[in-house]
């Protein structure tokens, strides 16, 4: 993955074929172009939960198409940060009420609240290119 620097506070992540912006509100001296990387780290959480949702209900055959993914967060007031995040999947009422708590652990496999919960290390460093 390479970040390059694209003109006032838009940083863009060029991944494989994929190019993923983020900007900064006006508020903060951007142009609210592109949603700002924490937006995109809390998307990322709510859309990795739902493809595990996805794939679980494709895998039987059950149609995914009303369900809808509701994530809220309770910021802590000092730092700021996230303390508490809820996601609450929304099933329409003809779910199978068999594969509710199941749907739960699917949505738990999610690779990025993994990892948040088992936090990487991280090194971080200059170099002469």
């Amino acid at each position: 993955m390479e970040i390059t620097f694209d003109g006032n506070k838009v940083i863009t992540a060029h991944l494989n074929e994929h190019i993923i912006r983020t900007d900064q509100p006006v508020n903060a001296g951007g142009e609210n172009s592109a949603p700002t990387p924490f937006d995109l780290f809390m998307a990322a959480i709510g859309t990795c939960a739902g493809i595990y949702v996805k794939m679980f209900c494709d895998q039987r055959n059950i149609n995914s198409e009303n369900i809808r993914i509701i994530q809220k967060a309770e910021y802590d007031r000092q730092t700021g940060l996230p303390s508490f995040i809820k996601i609450d999947i929304q099933l329409p009422a003809d779910f199978p009420e068999k594969y509710k708590t199941a749907v739960i652990n699917a949505a738990e496999l999610c690779k990025v609240k993994r990892t948040i919960a088992n936090p990487p290390k991280f090194e971080v460093i200059t170099s002469v290119k």
